[in-house]
């Protein structure tokens, strides 16, 4: 595998599975890892949407999670996409997943996946620290599409009872249920990931149902580090990690 300046081969230490990354764009980090074990239930044979794909991360990661799944991937940026596609390559995944190099505002899919995964741009534009970096910039804010783009295109796409699956920042909470309850996804099931015990949450994690009855049931939170600076049980079961 020939790699393209900045690029790097990280190995995702999951049945040899492996992923190509670019150290000068948006590497992934630890909220899709969290996202793939959240979304490890949908069940086997399932048919899977990743809207804002990446390089690729989560749709690798669900090919092992989630037995004889089919993964389509919609990433905006080409080059990305393209790094993605060859990472696809790299793990002889061509007949599991599909890469789509397009805006998840302009999808055409009704009615035809089982569930949804996404790990949309966290900030709204003009909001934070604005990097300059553009691929960063795209990952990051709202440039080329908005959370109510993705939880739009999510509903459109899952068949009814379907699931979506998303990781956010704690600040969007109330933007998510506004847009899933007008989209027709109930939100069912919310989890708070924190950096330690007593520290503020970092990261939810929400799964959403098309066309359910109300019912909230926020489950046990995840603590990523324990007071010593080290990884938590959960978080080492989660990495595949030997516990101590």
């Amino acid at each position: 595998m020939n790699l393209k300046e900045n690029e790097r081969i990280d190995d995702l230490e999951i049945n040899n599975l492996k992923i190509i990354q670019n150290k000068e764009w948006f590497c992934f980090g630890i909220d899709a890892i969290l996202l793939s074990d959240f979304a490890k239930e949908i069940h086997s044979n399932s048919k899977i949407l990743d809207l804002g794909t990446g390089n690729g991360i989560l749709a690798i990661l669900l090919s092992e999670k989630v037995k004889n799944s089919r993964i389509t991937g919609v990433e905006i940026q080409e080059e990305v996409f393209n790094m993605a596609k060859r990472s696809v390559k790299l793990n002889n995944l061509e007949d599991r997943i599909e890469l789509i190099n397009r805006n998840v505002k302009d999808l055409f899919y009704e009615r035809e996946f089982d569930a949804v995964v996404t790990n949309p741009p966290y900030k709204e534009k003009n909001t934070g620290l604005i990097n300059e970096n553009t691929y960063k910039l795209i990952s990051r804010h709202e440039i080329e599409g908005k959370l109510e783009d993705f939880i739009k295109s999510a509903s459109k796409a899952l068949k009814d009872r379907g699931s979506m699956y998303m990781v956010n920042r704690p600040e969007r909470i109330i933007d998510i249920f506004e847009y899933c309850r007008k989209y027709k996804l109930e939100p069912k099931i919310l989890k708070f990931v924190y950096s330690k015990v007593n520290s503020k949450p970092t990261l939810i994690l929400i799964k959403a149902v098309k066309n359910a009855n109300r019912y909230l049931k926020i489950i046990e939170p995840l603590y990523i580090y324990e007071d010593n600076g080290s990884y938590t049980d959960e978080i080492l079961k989660i990495y595949n990690k030997e516990i101590k």
